[in-house]
C-alpha cells in the first residue's frame, strides 16, 4: 500500500477533506495520506489538505478616492492587521476571505468619510479607524477572521486644497506655539504674584511675632517693676513695723544716716532745737481777751 506523508507547520493548520468531505481539522507535526486505490470490491476515500495560513498579516487598501460629506473628495490609504483564528469559516464561508476583507474594509471606510467633514477628517482620524474596525470586526468574524487594527496609512488632497491646508496647518502651529508662550508667561506671572504673596505674608508673620514678643517683653518689665514696688513697700512696712515695736532700731538707723553725711564734707544738716511752749493753765497763759 503506498503512503504519502505531509508536514504541516505550527504556523499553519490543514482541512483534511476525504472524498470532497471535511472530516478533521489537522495541526501541525507529520500526517501520512494514503494513496487511493480501487479493488472491485474496496476503493480508498482520495484525501485533500487544504492548508490555511493562520499568522498575523496585514492588508492594505490605497488610493481609494472618497467624497466627504462637505463634498470634497480626497484619497485615503488603510492598513488594516489581521489573522485567522477559524480555518474552517475562512475556507467555507467565503470564496477568498482576503478579497472578502478588502471590500468589507473599502466599503466601511466609504460610509464612515461620507457621513464626515473635511474639518473632522483632519482634527479626528482616530474616528474614521475606530468606525471601520466597529463597522468590518463583527462581520470578519463571520468569515473565521480577527481584525486587531485599522489605520488610516495616508490622506491625499486635491492639490490647492493641499496647499490652503499646509497654510492652515502652519497659522494652527503658530497659534498654538504663541498660546504655550502664552500659557507659560501666565504662570511665571502667577508663581512671581504668589512668591510675593509668600513673601509679603512671613514678613507679616514676622513682624506680628515681633510686636507681640515686644508687647509681651513690656507686660513682664511692667509686671516686674509692680513687682519690685510691691516687694519694696513690703520691706519698708516691716522695717516701720519693726521700729514701732524697737524704737532703738531707729534710733540707729539715724545715727547711721549722720555718720554717712559726716563723711561728705559739702554736707548740710539743719536740726531745730525750737520747741513751742504749751501753756499749763489759763492763769500762765495771759490775760484774755477780755481784760
Amino acid at each position: 500500500m503506498a503512503v504519502r506523508e505531509i508536514i504541516i507547520k505550527d504556523t499553519h493548520r490543514g482541512l483534511w477533506y476525504e472524498d470532497g468531505v471535511l472530516v478533521r481539522i489537522v495541526g501541525a507535526g507529520r500526517h501520512k495520506m494514503p494513496t487511493p486505490i480501487q479493488l472491485p470490491f474496496w476503493r480508498r476515500p482520495r484525501v485533500e489538505v487544504v492548508l490555511v495560513d493562520m499568522r498575523a498579516r496585514d492588508l492594505t487598501i490605497k488610493g481609494q478616492e472618497i467624497l466627504t460629506a462637505d463634498k470634497v473628495a480626497i484619497r485615503v490609504s488603510i492598513l488594516v492587521q489581521f489573522a485567522v483564528v477559524d480555518a474552517k469559516a475562512a475556507i467555507h464561508a467565503v470564496a477568498n476571505y482576503e478579497d472578502r476583507l478588502y471590500s468589507d474594509v473599502q466599503l466601511a471606510a466609504r460610509r464612515s468619510l461620507a457621513a464626515m467633514a473635511l474639518e473632522e477628517i483632519l482634527t479626528n482620524r482616530h474616528r474614521l479607524s475606530e468606525d471601520i474596525l466597529r463597522d468590518v470586526k463583527e462581520s470578519a468574524a463571520g468569515y473565521g477572521v480577527s481584525i486587531a487594527r485599522a489605520d488610516v496609512k495616508d490622506l491625499v488632497f486635491p492639490g490647492n486644497l493641499q496647499e490652503i491646508m499646509n497654510r492652515v496647518l502652519a497659522a494652527e502651529r503658530m497659534s498654538q506655539a504663541q498660546l504655550v508662550e502664552a500659557r507659560t508667561k501666565a504662570e511665571v506671572h502667577q508663581i512671581e504674584a504668589q512668591s510675593k504673596a509668600e513673601s509679603q505674608r512671613v514678613a507679616a508673620q514676622a513682624e506680628a511675632e515681633s510686636r507681640r514678643l515686644e508687647a509681651a517683653g513690656k507686660v513682664e518689665a511692667a509686671r516686674l517693676a509692680v513687682q519690685a514696688d510691691l516687694d519694696a513697700l513690703r520691706q519698708r512696712t516691716e522695717q516701720a513695723a519693726a521700729y514701732r515695736e524697737h524704737p532703738a532700731l531707729l534710733r540707729l538707723e539715724e545715727l547711721a544716716t549722720l555718720r554717712e553725711l559726716a563723711r561728705n564734707a559739702n554736707a548740710r544738716l539743719y536740726l531745730d532745737f525750737h520747741r513751742r511752749r504749751e501753756p499749763r493753765d489759763a492763769a500762765e497763759a495771759g490775760p484774755g481777751k477780755d481784760d
